[in-house]
Protein backbone atom coordinates (compact mmCIF):
# COMPACT_ATOMS: atom_id res chain seq x y z
CA UNK A 1 0.00 0.00 0.00
CA UNK A 2 2.96 2.32 0.68
CA UNK A 3 4.59 1.72 -2.29
CA UNK A 4 1.87 2.62 -4.15
CA UNK A 5 1.55 5.68 -2.81
CA UNK A 6 4.79 6.76 -3.58
CA UNK A 7 4.95 5.55 -7.25
CA UNK A 8 1.20 8.13 -7.22
CA UNK A 9 3.56 10.48 -5.53
CA UNK A 10 6.30 9.75 -8.54
CA UNK A 11 3.71 9.53 -11.00
CA UNK A 12 2.06 13.13 -9.78
CA UNK A 13 5.05 14.46 -9.91
CA UNK A 14 5.95 13.82 -13.17
CA UNK A 15 2.61 14.86 -14.31
CA UNK A 16 3.38 18.31 -12.71
CA UNK A 17 6.59 18.40 -14.92
CA UNK A 18 5.33 18.06 -18.29
CA UNK A 19 2.38 20.46 -17.34
CA UNK A 20 4.91 22.90 -16.03
CA UNK A 21 6.73 22.38 -19.55
CA UNK A 22 4.18 22.86 -21.73
CA UNK A 23 3.72 26.38 -20.49
CA UNK A 24 0.30 25.52 -18.23
CA UNK A 25 2.53 25.89 -14.80
CA UNK A 26 0.61 29.32 -13.46
CA UNK A 27 -2.99 26.86 -13.72
CA UNK A 28 -0.83 24.08 -11.85
CA UNK A 29 0.06 26.57 -9.30
CA UNK A 30 -3.28 27.95 -8.45
CA UNK A 31 -4.10 24.48 -7.35
CA UNK A 32 -1.07 24.56 -5.00
CA UNK A 33 -0.08 20.91 -6.23
CA UNK A 34 3.03 22.78 -7.29
CA UNK A 35 3.64 23.82 -4.28
CA UNK A 36 3.34 20.72 -2.49
CA UNK A 37 5.10 18.43 -5.10
CA UNK A 38 7.98 21.10 -4.32
CA UNK A 39 7.58 20.88 -0.70
CA UNK A 40 8.18 16.67 -1.11
CA UNK A 41 10.97 17.27 -2.48
CA UNK A 42 10.58 17.10 -6.35
CA UNK A 43 11.30 19.86 -8.41
CA UNK A 44 8.44 20.96 -10.53
CA UNK A 45 9.65 23.66 -13.58
CA UNK A 46 8.73 26.88 -12.71
CA UNK A 47 5.73 27.67 -15.74
CA UNK A 48 6.42 29.13 -19.15
CA UNK A 49 5.41 32.21 -20.21
CA UNK A 50 2.62 31.32 -23.31
CA UNK A 51 4.74 30.29 -26.52
CA UNK A 52 5.19 32.75 -29.00
CA UNK A 53 3.64 32.72 -32.75
CA UNK A 54 5.35 29.33 -34.47
CA UNK A 55 6.64 28.09 -31.41
CA UNK A 56 3.52 26.15 -30.17
CA UNK A 57 4.47 22.21 -31.16
CA UNK A 58 2.86 21.22 -34.36
CA UNK A 59 0.88 24.76 -34.28
CA UNK A 60 -1.63 24.96 -37.66
CA UNK A 61 0.36 27.00 -40.58
CA UNK A 62 0.29 30.10 -39.94
CA UNK A 63 0.20 30.42 -35.63
CA UNK A 64 -1.98 33.77 -35.81
CA UNK A 65 -4.52 31.93 -33.43
CA UNK A 66 -4.28 32.19 -29.88
CA UNK A 67 -6.43 29.52 -28.89
CA UNK A 68 -5.29 27.38 -31.66
CA UNK A 69 -1.83 27.31 -30.30
CA UNK A 70 -2.48 26.66 -26.52
CA UNK A 71 -4.78 23.68 -28.16
CA UNK A 72 -1.48 22.69 -29.87
CA UNK A 73 0.60 22.49 -26.68
CA UNK A 74 -2.25 20.89 -24.87
CA UNK A 75 -1.94 17.86 -27.45
CA UNK A 76 1.85 17.53 -27.15
CA UNK A 77 1.30 17.60 -23.70
CA UNK A 78 -0.91 14.93 -24.01
CA UNK A 79 1.15 12.45 -26.30
CA UNK A 80 4.06 13.29 -23.41
CA UNK A 81 1.91 12.07 -20.33
CA UNK A 82 1.56 8.27 -22.56
CA UNK A 83 -1.24 6.24 -23.62
CA UNK A 84 -4.14 7.05 -20.88
CA UNK A 85 -4.22 10.65 -21.42
CA UNK A 86 -3.83 10.22 -25.46
CA UNK A 87 -7.08 8.01 -25.26
CA UNK A 88 -8.27 10.85 -22.67
CA UNK A 89 -7.42 13.17 -25.41
CA UNK A 90 -9.19 11.41 -27.99
CA UNK A 91 -12.70 10.50 -26.38
CA UNK A 92 -12.72 14.88 -25.99
CA UNK A 93 -12.06 14.88 -29.39
CA UNK A 94 -15.54 12.69 -29.96
CA UNK A 95 -17.17 15.54 -28.03
CA UNK A 96 -17.35 18.90 -30.04
CA UNK A 97 -20.39 19.58 -26.78
CA UNK A 98 -17.46 20.09 -24.68
CA UNK A 99 -14.09 21.54 -26.25
CA UNK A 100 -14.39 24.49 -29.25
CA UNK A 101 -14.15 23.30 -32.45
CA UNK A 102 -10.69 24.53 -33.26
CA UNK A 103 -9.33 22.24 -29.84
CA UNK A 104 -11.49 18.93 -31.30
CA UNK A 105 -10.06 19.52 -34.55
CA UNK A 106 -6.30 19.64 -32.70
CA UNK A 107 -7.11 16.81 -30.21
CA UNK A 108 -8.51 14.54 -33.53
CA UNK A 109 -4.77 14.54 -34.44
CA UNK A 110 -3.98 12.45 -31.79
CA UNK A 111 -2.11 9.29 -32.55
CA UNK A 112 -1.67 6.85 -30.31
CA UNK A 113 1.02 4.51 -32.17
CA UNK A 114 3.56 3.30 -30.36
CA UNK A 115 6.94 1.18 -30.73
CA UNK A 116 5.80 -2.82 -30.90
CA UNK A 117 6.22 -4.93 -28.14
CA UNK A 118 8.23 -8.22 -28.68
CA UNK A 119 6.25 -11.42 -30.13
CA UNK A 120 7.35 -13.66 -27.06
CA UNK A 121 5.04 -11.39 -25.01
CA UNK A 122 2.31 -11.10 -27.51
CA UNK A 123 2.49 -15.03 -27.62
CA UNK A 124 2.25 -15.15 -23.68
CA UNK A 125 -0.56 -12.71 -23.59
CA UNK A 126 -2.80 -15.06 -26.24
CA UNK A 127 -1.96 -18.15 -24.19
CA UNK A 128 -2.97 -16.03 -21.01
CA UNK A 129 -6.26 -14.72 -22.50
CA UNK A 130 -7.36 -17.89 -24.74
CA UNK A 131 -5.81 -20.46 -22.13
CA UNK A 132 -4.07 -22.83 -24.67
CA UNK A 133 -0.73 -22.59 -26.76
CA UNK A 134 -0.13 -20.60 -29.31
CA UNK A 135 -0.22 -23.82 -31.87
CA UNK A 136 -3.26 -25.10 -30.30
CA UNK A 137 -4.97 -21.73 -31.70
CA UNK A 138 -3.66 -20.88 -35.49
CA UNK A 139 -1.73 -22.87 -37.79
CA UNK A 140 0.39 -19.22 -38.52
CA UNK A 141 0.41 -16.36 -36.21
CA UNK A 142 3.30 -13.59 -38.23
CA UNK A 143 5.74 -12.07 -35.93
CA UNK A 144 5.89 -8.36 -37.53
CA UNK A 145 2.48 -6.42 -36.43
CA UNK A 146 -0.02 -4.87 -38.60
CA UNK A 147 -0.34 -1.89 -35.98
CA UNK A 148 1.07 -1.00 -32.75
CA UNK A 149 -1.30 1.07 -30.42
CA UNK A 150 -1.06 1.82 -27.03
CA UNK A 151 -4.08 -0.56 -25.53
CA UNK A 152 -2.93 -3.06 -27.96
CA UNK A 153 -1.18 -4.70 -31.12
CA UNK A 154 -2.19 -6.25 -34.01
CA UNK A 155 -1.00 -9.76 -35.88
CA UNK A 156 -1.89 -11.04 -38.90
CA UNK A 157 -2.62 -14.97 -38.48
CA UNK A 158 -4.24 -18.19 -40.30
CA UNK A 159 -6.45 -20.67 -38.34
CA UNK A 160 -5.79 -24.67 -38.82
CA UNK A 161 -9.44 -24.08 -40.68
CA UNK A 162 -7.33 -22.32 -43.00
CA UNK A 163 -9.39 -18.67 -42.14
CA UNK A 164 -7.11 -15.84 -42.91
CA UNK A 165 -7.27 -13.92 -39.84
CA UNK A 166 -6.48 -10.37 -37.53
CA UNK A 167 -5.34 -11.15 -33.93
CA UNK A 168 -5.93 -8.41 -31.74
CA UNK A 169 -3.80 -8.58 -28.47
CA UNK A 170 -3.72 -6.14 -25.27
CA UNK A 171 -0.54 -4.68 -24.09
CA UNK A 172 0.99 -6.06 -21.03
CA UNK A 173 0.22 -4.34 -17.76
CA UNK A 174 -1.48 -1.82 -19.55
CA UNK A 175 -4.45 -2.12 -17.40
CA UNK A 176 -2.52 -1.72 -14.36
CA UNK A 177 -0.69 1.40 -15.76
CA UNK A 178 -4.64 3.45 -16.99
CA UNK A 179 -6.08 1.96 -13.08
CA UNK A 180 -3.14 3.98 -11.54
CA UNK A 181 -3.79 7.19 -14.32
CA UNK A 182 -7.37 7.07 -13.51
CA UNK A 183 -7.10 7.51 -9.72
CA UNK A 184 -4.32 10.36 -10.29
CA UNK A 185 -7.33 12.00 -12.46
CA UNK A 186 -10.07 11.81 -10.22
CA UNK A 187 -7.95 13.79 -8.10
CA UNK A 188 -6.51 16.43 -10.72
CA UNK A 189 -10.40 16.54 -11.91
CA UNK A 190 -11.23 17.74 -7.95
CA UNK A 191 -8.07 19.89 -7.67
CA UNK A 192 -9.34 21.71 -11.02
CA UNK A 193 -12.97 21.84 -9.84
CA UNK A 194 -11.75 23.97 -6.98
CA UNK A 195 -10.01 26.18 -8.95
CA UNK A 196 -12.05 27.20 -11.86
CA UNK A 197 -14.37 29.70 -12.52
CA UNK A 198 -16.58 28.11 -14.59
CA UNK A 199 -17.01 24.50 -15.77
CA UNK A 200 -20.35 25.43 -18.17
CA UNK A 201 -23.20 22.38 -18.36
CA UNK A 202 -20.01 19.77 -17.88
CA UNK A 203 -17.51 19.35 -14.56
CA UNK A 204 -13.85 17.97 -14.84
CA UNK A 205 -14.81 15.10 -12.67
CA UNK A 206 -17.97 14.02 -14.88
CA UNK A 207 -15.67 14.29 -17.51
CA UNK A 208 -13.33 11.82 -15.96
CA UNK A 209 -15.80 9.32 -14.83
CA UNK A 210 -17.07 9.03 -18.83
CA UNK A 211 -13.86 8.53 -19.38
CA UNK A 212 -13.52 6.09 -16.84
CA UNK A 213 -16.74 4.17 -17.96
CA UNK A 214 -14.66 4.10 -21.85
CA UNK A 215 -12.00 3.62 -21.02
CA UNK A 216 -13.27 -0.06 -19.68
CA UNK A 217 -15.77 -0.56 -22.20
CA UNK A 218 -12.40 -0.36 -24.59
CA UNK A 219 -10.19 -2.73 -22.62
CA UNK A 220 -12.42 -5.12 -22.72
CA UNK A 221 -12.20 -6.68 -26.02
CA UNK A 222 -15.89 -8.32 -25.94
CA UNK A 223 -17.35 -5.12 -25.91
CA UNK A 224 -15.78 -4.54 -29.18
CA UNK A 225 -16.40 -8.06 -30.40
CA UNK A 226 -20.42 -7.67 -29.50
CA UNK A 227 -20.12 -4.65 -31.66
CA UNK A 228 -18.65 -6.40 -34.57
CA UNK A 229 -21.23 -9.13 -34.45
CA UNK A 230 -24.23 -6.36 -34.17
CA UNK A 231 -22.83 -4.24 -37.08
CA UNK A 232 -22.12 -7.55 -38.93
CA UNK A 233 -25.59 -8.81 -38.45
CA UNK A 234 -27.20 -5.57 -39.99
CA UNK A 235 -24.63 -5.25 -42.97
CA UNK A 236 -25.90 -9.13 -44.14
CA UNK A 237 -28.71 -7.53 -46.11
CA UNK A 238 -26.30 -4.93 -47.79
CA UNK A 239 -23.78 -6.67 -50.24
CA UNK A 240 -22.16 -3.25 -50.30
CA UNK A 241 -20.95 -3.04 -47.30
CA UNK A 242 -18.41 -5.63 -45.31
CA UNK A 243 -17.96 -6.48 -41.38
CA UNK A 244 -15.39 -8.72 -40.62
CA UNK A 245 -16.69 -11.69 -38.68
CA UNK A 246 -15.57 -12.34 -35.00
CA UNK A 247 -14.44 -16.14 -34.13
CA UNK A 248 -15.24 -16.44 -31.34
CA UNK A 249 -13.56 -19.59 -30.02
CA UNK A 250 -10.13 -17.26 -30.94
CA UNK A 251 -11.91 -14.45 -28.96
CA UNK A 252 -11.76 -13.03 -24.94
CA UNK A 253 -11.64 -10.17 -22.93
CA UNK A 254 -8.00 -9.75 -23.70
CA UNK A 255 -7.97 -11.12 -27.08
CA UNK A 256 -9.71 -10.49 -30.39
CA UNK A 257 -9.42 -12.48 -33.85
CA UNK A 258 -12.00 -11.45 -36.70
CA UNK A 259 -11.51 -12.04 -40.06
CA UNK A 260 -9.02 -10.38 -42.66
CA UNK A 261 -10.60 -8.21 -45.12
CA UNK A 262 -8.11 -7.47 -48.43
CA UNK A 263 -9.13 -4.23 -49.32
CA UNK A 264 -7.30 -0.22 -50.78
CA UNK A 265 -6.94 1.86 -48.39
CA UNK A 266 -9.16 5.36 -48.85
CA UNK A 267 -6.30 7.58 -49.35
CA UNK A 268 -5.08 5.07 -52.63
CA UNK A 269 -8.41 5.65 -54.23
CA UNK A 270 -8.78 8.40 -56.54
CA UNK A 271 -9.97 9.32 -60.20
CA UNK A 272 -6.78 8.76 -61.59
CA UNK A 273 -6.39 5.23 -60.58
CA UNK A 274 -9.68 4.51 -62.47
CA UNK A 275 -11.75 4.81 -59.03
CA UNK A 276 -15.86 5.53 -59.70
CA UNK A 277 -15.11 7.87 -56.69
CA UNK A 278 -18.57 9.50 -56.90
CA UNK A 279 -19.88 5.46 -56.56
CA UNK A 280 -17.73 4.71 -53.22
CA UNK A 281 -18.60 8.62 -51.83
CA UNK A 282 -22.35 7.83 -51.80
CA UNK A 283 -21.82 4.01 -50.73
CA UNK A 284 -20.06 5.61 -47.99
CA UNK A 285 -23.29 8.27 -47.17
CA UNK A 286 -25.65 5.43 -47.36
CA UNK A 287 -23.79 3.05 -44.95
CA UNK A 288 -23.28 5.67 -42.62
CA UNK A 289 -27.42 6.84 -43.18
CA UNK A 290 -28.86 3.31 -42.91
CA UNK A 291 -26.70 2.64 -39.93
CA UNK A 292 -28.75 5.54 -38.47
CA UNK A 293 -31.96 5.95 -39.78
CA UNK A 294 -32.30 2.00 -39.84
CA UNK A 295 -29.59 -0.24 -37.29
CA UNK A 296 -29.89 2.66 -34.25
CA UNK A 297 -26.24 1.38 -34.47
CA UNK A 298 -22.87 3.54 -36.25
CA UNK A 299 -19.67 3.59 -36.28
CA UNK A 300 -18.50 6.15 -34.13
CA UNK A 301 -14.54 6.62 -35.27
CA UNK A 302 -14.94 5.93 -39.56
CA UNK A 303 -11.76 7.86 -40.31
CA UNK A 304 -9.55 7.05 -43.27
CA UNK A 305 -7.87 4.28 -41.51
CA UNK A 306 -11.19 2.29 -40.39
CA UNK A 307 -12.80 2.20 -44.26
CA UNK A 308 -11.12 -0.03 -46.89
CA UNK A 309 -12.31 -0.11 -50.68
CA UNK A 310 -13.29 -3.39 -52.42
CA UNK A 311 -13.75 -4.26 -55.53
CA UNK A 312 -17.81 -3.50 -57.04
CA UNK A 313 -17.26 -0.20 -55.02
CA UNK A 314 -18.30 -1.78 -52.06
CA UNK A 315 -16.54 -1.08 -48.25
CA UNK A 316 -15.26 -2.73 -45.64
CA UNK A 317 -15.25 -1.10 -41.81
CA UNK A 318 -12.82 -1.53 -39.41
CA UNK A 319 -12.47 -1.38 -35.71
CA UNK A 320 -15.46 -1.03 -33.80
CA UNK A 321 -14.27 0.17 -30.31
CA UNK A 322 -16.17 3.19 -30.35
CA UNK A 323 -19.94 3.10 -32.06
CA UNK A 324 -22.59 5.27 -31.43
CA UNK A 325 -26.12 4.19 -30.18
CA UNK A 326 -29.60 5.65 -31.24
CA UNK A 327 -32.46 4.78 -29.56
CA UNK A 328 -36.02 5.32 -31.59
CA UNK A 329 -36.87 8.22 -29.67
CA UNK A 330 -33.59 9.71 -30.67
CA UNK A 331 -33.81 8.31 -34.22
CA UNK A 332 -37.35 10.35 -34.55
CA UNK A 333 -35.62 13.29 -32.95
CA UNK A 334 -33.15 13.01 -35.15
CA UNK A 335 -35.27 12.61 -38.43
CA UNK A 336 -37.76 15.35 -37.42
CA UNK A 337 -34.26 17.74 -36.98
CA UNK A 338 -33.47 17.22 -40.65
CA UNK A 339 -36.67 17.58 -41.98
CA UNK A 340 -36.75 21.04 -40.09
CA UNK A 341 -33.07 21.66 -41.78
CA UNK A 342 -34.04 20.94 -45.02
CA UNK A 343 -37.14 23.07 -44.94
CA UNK A 344 -35.19 26.20 -42.93
CA UNK A 345 -37.91 26.10 -40.27
CA UNK A 346 -35.85 27.45 -36.88
CA UNK A 347 -38.67 27.17 -34.74
CA UNK A 348 -39.06 23.39 -34.77
CA UNK A 349 -35.04 22.88 -34.71
CA UNK A 350 -34.77 25.32 -31.67
CA UNK A 351 -38.03 23.14 -30.28
CA UNK A 352 -36.17 19.79 -31.05
CA UNK A 353 -32.57 21.07 -29.74
CA UNK A 354 -34.26 22.29 -26.75
CA UNK A 355 -36.14 18.98 -26.26
CA UNK A 356 -33.31 16.58 -26.84
CA UNK A 357 -30.87 18.38 -24.68
CA UNK A 358 -31.12 19.35 -20.82
CA UNK A 359 -31.13 23.19 -20.64
CA UNK A 360 -28.54 24.10 -17.54
CA UNK A 361 -30.69 27.10 -16.93
CA UNK A 362 -33.66 28.87 -18.68
CA UNK A 363 -32.97 29.54 -22.29
CA UNK A 364 -34.10 32.76 -24.66
CA UNK A 365 -35.72 30.86 -27.25
CA UNK A 366 -36.00 34.17 -29.11
CA UNK A 367 -32.35 34.42 -29.36
CA UNK A 368 -31.78 30.65 -30.03
CA UNK A 369 -33.74 30.49 -32.51
CA UNK A 370 -32.37 33.75 -34.35
CA UNK A 371 -28.99 32.18 -34.04
CA UNK A 372 -30.61 28.78 -35.66
CA UNK A 373 -32.19 31.18 -38.71
CA UNK A 374 -28.33 32.72 -39.21
CA UNK A 375 -27.10 29.25 -39.38
CA UNK A 376 -29.74 27.54 -41.56
CA UNK A 377 -29.10 30.64 -43.94
CA UNK A 378 -25.78 30.41 -43.92
CA UNK A 379 -25.62 26.47 -44.84
CA UNK A 380 -28.76 25.84 -46.89
CA UNK A 381 -28.03 25.54 -50.71
CA UNK A 382 -24.02 24.99 -50.76
CA UNK A 383 -22.35 22.36 -51.95
CA UNK A 384 -19.22 21.20 -49.64
CA UNK A 385 -16.83 22.57 -52.16
CA UNK A 386 -18.17 26.06 -51.05
CA UNK A 387 -18.38 24.92 -46.99
CA UNK A 388 -15.11 26.19 -45.60
CA UNK A 389 -16.17 26.10 -41.48
CA UNK A 390 -17.77 23.26 -40.19
CA UNK A 391 -20.47 20.48 -40.86
CA UNK A 392 -24.11 21.88 -40.11
CA UNK A 393 -24.84 19.44 -37.36
CA UNK A 394 -21.32 20.69 -35.44
CA UNK A 395 -22.27 24.18 -35.64
CA UNK A 396 -25.92 23.20 -34.24
CA UNK A 397 -24.41 21.40 -31.61
CA UNK A 398 -22.15 24.46 -30.82
CA UNK A 399 -25.21 26.89 -30.87
CA UNK A 400 -26.66 24.25 -28.20
CA UNK A 401 -23.79 24.43 -26.06
CA UNK A 402 -23.41 27.89 -26.24
CA UNK A 403 -26.96 28.41 -24.97
CA UNK A 404 -26.24 25.74 -22.16
CA UNK A 405 -27.96 23.19 -23.78
CA UNK A 406 -26.77 19.83 -22.15
CA UNK A 407 -26.77 17.31 -25.36
CA UNK A 408 -26.81 13.40 -24.72
CA UNK A 409 -23.32 12.21 -26.00
CA UNK A 410 -24.45 10.19 -28.25
CA UNK A 411 -24.93 13.40 -30.44
CA UNK A 412 -21.79 14.06 -29.98
CA UNK A 413 -20.20 11.30 -31.22
CA UNK A 414 -22.35 11.50 -34.06
CA UNK A 415 -21.68 14.84 -34.91
CA UNK A 416 -17.61 13.95 -34.53
CA UNK A 417 -18.65 11.01 -37.11
CA UNK A 418 -20.65 13.37 -39.16
CA UNK A 419 -17.32 15.76 -39.53
CA UNK A 420 -15.26 12.81 -40.08
CA UNK A 421 -17.12 11.42 -43.26
CA UNK A 422 -17.45 14.94 -44.65
CA UNK A 423 -13.88 15.16 -44.75
CA UNK A 424 -13.79 11.83 -46.46
CA UNK A 425 -16.67 13.21 -48.59
CA UNK A 426 -14.59 16.19 -49.90
CA UNK A 427 -11.62 14.50 -50.26
CA UNK A 428 -13.50 12.03 -52.87
CA UNK A 429 -15.90 14.06 -54.63
CA UNK A 430 -16.65 17.24 -53.26
CA UNK A 431 -19.31 18.22 -55.42
CA UNK A 432 -21.92 15.69 -53.71
CA UNK A 433 -24.29 17.41 -51.26
CA UNK A 434 -24.78 14.78 -48.20
CA UNK A 435 -27.90 16.66 -47.30
CA UNK A 436 -29.79 16.19 -50.77
CA UNK A 437 -28.53 12.48 -50.94
CA UNK A 438 -28.84 11.75 -46.96
CA UNK A 439 -32.63 13.64 -47.34
CA UNK A 440 -34.50 10.95 -49.05
CA UNK A 441 -33.20 8.47 -46.16
CA UNK A 442 -34.89 10.53 -43.57
CA UNK A 443 -38.12 10.83 -45.14
CA UNK A 444 -38.46 7.26 -45.46
CA UNK A 445 -37.87 6.71 -42.19
CA UNK A 446 -40.58 9.60 -41.22
CA UNK A 447 -43.15 8.05 -43.41
CA UNK A 448 -42.51 4.38 -42.39
CA UNK A 449 -42.95 6.05 -38.67
CA UNK A 450 -46.26 7.25 -39.35
CA UNK A 451 -47.83 4.47 -41.22
CA UNK A 452 -50.31 2.45 -39.39
CA UNK A 453 -48.62 -0.64 -39.98
CA UNK A 454 -45.11 0.08 -38.31
CA UNK A 455 -44.31 -2.17 -35.77
CA UNK A 456 -42.76 0.30 -33.50
CA UNK A 457 -46.56 1.55 -33.22
CA UNK A 458 -45.45 5.49 -33.11
CA UNK A 459 -48.69 6.80 -34.62
CA UNK A 460 -50.43 4.32 -32.48
CA UNK A 461 -48.53 5.43 -29.05
CA UNK A 462 -49.01 9.09 -30.69
CA UNK A 463 -52.81 8.90 -30.93
CA UNK A 464 -53.34 7.39 -27.59
CA UNK A 465 -50.99 9.96 -26.00
CA UNK A 466 -53.05 12.71 -27.71
CA UNK A 467 -56.57 10.81 -26.87
CA UNK A 468 -55.46 10.80 -23.02
CA UNK A 469 -54.65 14.50 -23.28
CA UNK A 470 -57.77 15.37 -24.57
CA UNK A 471 -59.58 13.24 -21.45
CA UNK A 472 -57.54 14.39 -18.76
CA UNK A 473 -56.99 18.08 -19.68
CA UNK A 474 -60.89 19.58 -18.96
CA UNK A 475 -60.26 17.63 -15.31
CA UNK A 476 -57.11 19.45 -14.79
CA UNK A 477 -58.66 22.88 -16.18
CA UNK A 478 -61.34 22.26 -13.11
CA UNK A 479 -59.12 21.21 -10.51
CA UNK A 480 -56.73 24.58 -11.32
CA UNK A 481 -60.01 26.74 -11.38
CA UNK A 482 -61.55 24.81 -8.00
CA UNK A 483 -57.93 25.10 -6.16
CA UNK A 484 -58.15 29.22 -7.25
CA UNK A 485 -61.43 29.43 -5.91
CA UNK A 486 -61.01 27.72 -2.96
CA UNK A 487 -57.41 29.53 -2.18
CA UNK A 488 -56.00 26.37 -2.27
CA UNK A 489 -53.85 27.67 -5.30
CA UNK A 490 -49.89 28.21 -4.49
CA UNK A 491 -47.25 29.31 -6.85
CA UNK A 492 -43.50 28.98 -5.30
CA UNK A 493 -41.10 31.43 -6.41
CA UNK A 494 -37.54 30.98 -6.17
CA UNK A 495 -34.20 32.82 -6.70
CA UNK A 496 -30.83 31.91 -6.49
CA UNK A 497 -29.68 35.10 -5.85
CA UNK A 498 -32.36 35.62 -2.87
CA UNK A 499 -30.61 31.93 -1.49
CA UNK A 500 -27.23 32.98 -1.70
CA UNK A 501 -27.59 35.98 0.36
CA UNK A 502 -29.52 33.91 2.68
CA UNK A 503 -26.82 31.58 3.01
CA UNK A 504 -24.06 34.26 3.53
CA UNK A 505 -26.85 35.61 6.34
CA UNK A 506 -26.97 32.30 7.96
CA UNK A 507 -23.46 32.09 7.99
CA UNK A 508 -22.75 35.76 9.17
CA UNK A 509 -25.11 35.12 11.95
CA UNK A 510 -23.43 31.83 13.10
CA UNK A 511 -20.28 33.80 12.95
CA UNK A 512 -21.33 36.72 15.18
CA UNK A 513 -22.46 34.27 17.73
CA UNK A 514 -19.54 32.02 18.28
CA UNK A 515 -17.37 35.56 18.11
CA UNK A 516 -19.33 36.64 20.74
CA UNK A 517 -19.40 33.38 22.78
CA UNK A 518 -15.74 33.20 21.96
CA UNK A 519 -15.40 36.82 23.96
CA UNK A 520 -17.54 36.44 26.27
CA UNK A 521 -15.51 33.01 27.45
CA UNK A 522 -12.68 35.18 27.07
CA UNK A 523 -13.34 38.03 29.43
CA UNK A 524 -15.05 35.82 31.80
CA UNK A 525 -11.69 33.61 31.87
CA UNK A 526 -9.27 36.76 33.03
CA UNK A 527 -12.28 37.63 35.40
CA UNK A 528 -11.96 34.09 37.10
CA UNK A 529 -8.17 34.99 36.65
CA UNK A 530 -7.95 37.75 38.91
CA UNK A 531 -10.14 36.14 41.19
CA UNK A 532 -7.73 33.02 41.36
CA UNK A 533 -4.70 35.50 42.19
CA UNK A 534 -6.93 36.08 45.54
CA UNK A 535 -6.29 33.07 46.54
CA UNK A 536 -9.53 31.22 45.10
CA UNK A 537 -8.55 27.23 44.62
CA UNK A 538 -9.39 25.67 41.52
CA UNK A 539 -10.09 28.21 39.51
CA UNK A 540 -7.07 28.68 37.10
CA UNK A 541 -7.72 25.34 35.69
CA UNK A 542 -11.80 26.82 34.76
CA UNK A 543 -9.94 29.39 33.52
CA UNK A 544 -7.93 27.72 31.13
CA UNK A 545 -10.86 25.79 29.75
CA UNK A 546 -12.71 28.52 29.16
CA UNK A 547 -9.88 29.85 27.18
CA UNK A 548 -9.29 26.45 25.37
CA UNK A 549 -13.07 26.53 24.50
CA UNK A 550 -12.44 29.93 23.65
CA UNK A 551 -9.88 29.68 21.01
CA UNK A 552 -11.72 26.47 19.46
CA UNK A 553 -15.08 28.97 18.83
CA UNK A 554 -13.05 31.62 17.44
CA UNK A 555 -11.15 29.29 14.95
CA UNK A 556 -14.67 28.05 14.22
CA UNK A 557 -15.42 31.59 13.04
CA UNK A 558 -13.12 32.37 11.33
CA UNK A 559 -13.10 29.45 9.18
CA UNK A 560 -16.95 30.23 8.45
CA UNK A 561 -15.54 33.48 7.19
CA UNK A 562 -12.90 32.12 5.00
CA UNK A 563 -15.43 29.17 4.14
CA UNK A 564 -17.88 32.22 2.69
CA UNK A 565 -15.27 34.33 1.11
CA UNK A 566 -15.86 34.71 -2.62
CA UNK A 567 -12.70 32.92 -4.39
CA UNK A 568 -10.98 34.13 -7.59
CA UNK A 569 -10.84 31.12 -9.96
CA UNK A 570 -9.62 30.29 -13.18
CA UNK A 571 -11.16 30.90 -15.93
CA UNK A 572 -11.83 28.78 -18.34
CA UNK A 573 -13.13 30.63 -21.29
CA UNK A 574 -9.62 32.61 -21.11
CA UNK A 575 -7.69 28.93 -21.29
CA UNK A 576 -9.69 28.25 -24.55
CA UNK A 577 -8.11 31.93 -25.64
CA UNK A 578 -4.88 31.77 -24.84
Amino acid sequence: MLREAFQDLNRLRQIAQVVARHGFGAYLDRTRLGELLRRDGGPVPEAEPPLEAGAAPAAPAGGAEPGRKTAARFRQLLLDLGPTFIKLGQLLSSRPDILPSYWVDELSELQDAVPPFPIAEVRKEIERGLGRRVEECFARLDESPLASASIAQVHRAVTHGGAQVVVKVQRPRIRQRIESDLQLLYVLAQLVESVVEETGIYTPSGIVEEFDRAIHEELDFANEAENARRMAAAARRRPYVVIPQVHDALSSSTVLTLDYVEGVKLSEVTAEAGYDVEAVARTIIEVAFRQLFEDGLFHGDPHPGNILVLPGNRIALLDFGLVGRLTRPMQEALVTLIMAVSLRDPDTVARILNRIGVPADHTPITAFRADIGAILDRYLGLRLEEIRSSTLLRDLLDLAVKHKIHVPKEYAVLSKASITVEGIIRRLYPKLDILEVGLPYARELLLSRLSPGDASGTLMKSLLKLQGLAEDLPAQLSQILMDLESGKFRVNVRSESLDRIAENLSSLSLTLFLGLVASGLTAGAFLVLSRALSGWPGLPFLAGAALVLAGVLFGAGLVLWLAGRPRRKISVRRLFKR
